[in-house]
């Protein structure tokens, strides 16, 4: 097994906060001797939530992202607030953007989206034995609900119409273990 010996950190100053993210920058010694300069994004963790009715339709929302500059088709996404389990973040957003709830929760575990300079978690869940309400989305996000079957979905993933990863990875991952 290669050892994989993390680099020496000389200083480390904080750059940026605000509520939903940190930025810092840290020189270090890498273990070859060489100095550097890596920055450091700290994300709050959030969840991804992949809802499925018995038929094998599921619901994705299009909503504009503005770092991307567009619109993005995803799954329902959404941040943790301050000590929310992962569980009571996902329940929420199903319930806020789809106006969602389910009876059935599998965890479908995590994925790290950027592993080079942000630290961000993002928990995977697929709900099941829904029921429609009223979806109530903050008043900041215009949401346009889309349903469909799961292949189309799958497909929309695969032929990169989708490019949100967390959407991407659970997909993918329903998928290969036979959810949908």
């Amino acid at each position: 097994m290669v050892e994989h010996p993390a680099p020496e950190v000389v200083s480390s100053h904080g750059v940026y906060e605000n509520p939903w993210i940190s930025v810092r920058e840290d020189r270090v010694i890498h273990t070859s001797g060489e100095p550097g300069l890596i920055g450091v994004v700290t994300m709050t963790d959030g969840v991804t939530i992949l809802p499925i009715t018995a038929d094998g339709r599921v619901f994705l929302v299009r909503e504009y992202k503005y770092a991307l500059g567009r619109p993005s088709i995803e799954l329902v996404s959404g941040g943790l607030d301050a000590d929310e389990a992962p569980i009571a973040a996902a329940r929420r957003e199903l319930a806020e953007e789809l106006g969602l709830t389910a009876r059935e929760w599998i965890d479908y575990g995590h994925v790290d989206p950027f592993t080079s300079i942000v630290r961000c978690r993002n928990h995977l869940f697929i709900a099941r034995d829904l029921t429609e309400g009223e979806a109530t989305p903050e008043p900041t996000e215009h949401i346009e609900p889309l349903a469909m079957r799961f292949d189309e979905a799958l497909q929309m993933a695969l032929d990169g119409t989708i490019t949100h990863s967390a959407t991407c990875c659970l997909l993918m991952r329903a998928h290969i273990r036979g959810i949908a």
